[in-house]
């Protein structure tokens, strides 16, 4: 039994000598970007005490397991975090906060789609990461600006126009799903 816990012990000490940083750096990353979207997200009045150590915690768990449910759970804690700062506490809906709120929970699913493919001890060239962060970068920008105009659009059209928008938004998600879906089967 001594000899299987020392065993463990020296993997363990073996495996943390052999950290590089990049892969560690994209782990930080997912930590800060999750535990931002829940400080956007949840209302200040949650906001203190145990709370916030729970919200520490679990952002904490995709930087440890991107590969694992970590990431999903965090979004969805971060989405019912909004759902109640809007219902629950009044805070009225800002586009700049809901903006925000969808770049970091891209930025957090998108890091851990990089760290989930990078082992802890990967040489990376900064270059990669840096290219990896710009595509993210003008993914958010487009859409951004996509919602904005269709934002604009809905606005000048009333509760019709609402409707042409979501049902467009729709058409949009449909129509990239099956644009990937036949670039996949193509390959």
């Amino acid at each position: 039994m001594i000899d299987v816990v020392a065993g463990r012990v020296r993997s363990f000490q073996n495996a943390v000598s052999r950290i590089s940083a990049a892969p560690l750096l994209v782990r930080a990353g997912i930590f800060v970007t999750v535990l931002a979207g829940f400080a956007l997200a949840f209302p200040a009045e949650v906001l203190s005490g145990r709370p916030i150590l729970f919200l520490t915690v679990a952002a904490l768990l995709p930087a440890f397991g991107p590969r694992r449910v970590w990431a999903t759970f965090t979004a969805l804690v971060t989405v019912g975090g909004w759902l109640l700062a809007t219902d629950g506490y009044g805070r009225p809906v800002a586009l700049w906060r809901l903006l925000a709120l969808a770049a970091l929970l891209y930025l957090a699913h998108t890091l851990c789609a990089l760290a989930a493919l990078l082992p802890y001890d990967a040489v990376v060239d900064p270059e990669m990461v840096t290219r990896w962060l710009l595509r993210s970068a003008a993914v958010l920008l487009g859409t951004a600006v996509l919602g904005v105009l269709l934002l604009q659009a809905a606005d000048t059209g009333g509760e019709a126009g609402y409707q042409w928008v979501t049902v467009l938004g729709l058409l949009l998600a449909v129509g990239t799903a099956a644009l990937l879906g036949w670039l996949l089967r193509r390959r």
